[in-house]
């Protein structure tokens, strides 16, 4: 699709939320002409050590809400996240709303399905999801207009939510100084990374761009918002001028380089059950798998 449905006369309001154990950044993005809202990329605390759940970022959240009087229409992860859980079905439980990802996402169910030996019983078919989205679908937020950028490359499923002039980029890239997403997890690829990248940053260069990751660079102080034009001119690994082979040698030379993210485990096994946890064991309790020599 190349003739995006682009209202750029349309400014959401968009609110961040940073998770510090996590490096995470939730959005809320309102219609400012109505108390309606849509939420993305939510998280829910998870200790590794005790293996232990806390909903205290998730209630950041639902607590902003309730106190801007607003409405959810949907709840919404860019993709399968690798770093941090999911916390949708509890936002969907406390202020509802439709849980949607990118239609891709069966890829990675069946990737990580096969990784972590899941039974016939884990569906690998999205239905944990009550939207599954397409390139170029739409749908609305209040009188907001949004659509959907499919932009594979980090994983599968990975996709950009464009809503008036501000996109939600997920991890396809990050603030210009601090590059893009890698592309070695399962299901990745460099070179469909580094176009999906190009097809984002062909959107006008004035589009605001809110990232989902930031780690202060430098010890720069934590930012989220960039746009189109900053990114064209400043990212230190896909400014303008930089070709697809540069980008690939890069980018596989530097994941090389990288370790797993340290809730990886954890947080496929949740995140592709919609955020929900494994069902309970025999004795009621339910648990999580570490696969090993297979990340």
């Amino acid at each position: 699709m190349t003739d995006w449905p682009i209202h750029l006369e349309q400014k959401p309001i968009v609110k961040g939320f940073f998770d510090p154990a996590t490096n995470t950044i939730s959005y809320c993005v309102q219609d400012p002409e109505s108390k309606t809202c849509a939420l993305y990329d939510s998280v829910l605390d998870f200790d590794f050590a005790s293996g232990r759940t806390s909903k205290k970022s998730a209630d950041e959240l639902i607590a902003y809400v309730k106190e801007q009087g607003l409405t959810v229409e949907w709840i919404i992860e860019t993709h399968v996240h690798a770093d941090h859980l999911s916390a949708a079905p509890y936002l969907q439980e406390q202020l509802g709303g439709k849980l949607g990802i990118g239609a891709r996402v069966i890829e990675v169910q069946d990737i990580f399905g096969k990784i972590f030996n899941e039974g016939t019983e884990f569906q690998r078919d999205g239905s944990q999801f009550d939207a599954l989205f397409e390139e170029g679908d739409t749908y609305k937020i209040g009188g907001l207009d949004a659509f959907v950028m499919a932009t594979p490359g980090h994983t599968p499923a990975c996709m950009c939510h464009v809503i008036g002039d501000s996109i939600i980029v997920g991890d396809t890239l990050f603030m210009p100084d601090g590059g893009s997403a890698r592309a070695d997890f399962p299901g990745g690829d460099a070179r469909e990374l580094y176009q999906s990248i190009r097809k984002v940053l062909s959107l006008p260069q004035s589009m605001r761009m809110f990232i989902c990751h930031d780690y202060g660079p430098g010890g720069r102080e934590i930012a989220w918002e960039t746009t189109v034009g900053q990114q064209r001119a400043e990212n230190i690994h896909v400014k303008d001028g930089v070709d697809e082979e540069a980008y690939v040698k890069m980018r596989t030379e530097r994941d090389a380089q990288l370790a797993m993210p340290k809730l990886i485990i954890p947080s496929v096994q949740v995140n592709m059950r919609a955020g929900d946890l494994p069902e309970p064991d025999s004795d009621g309790k339910r648990y999580l798998k570490v696969p090993v020599d297979e990340l």
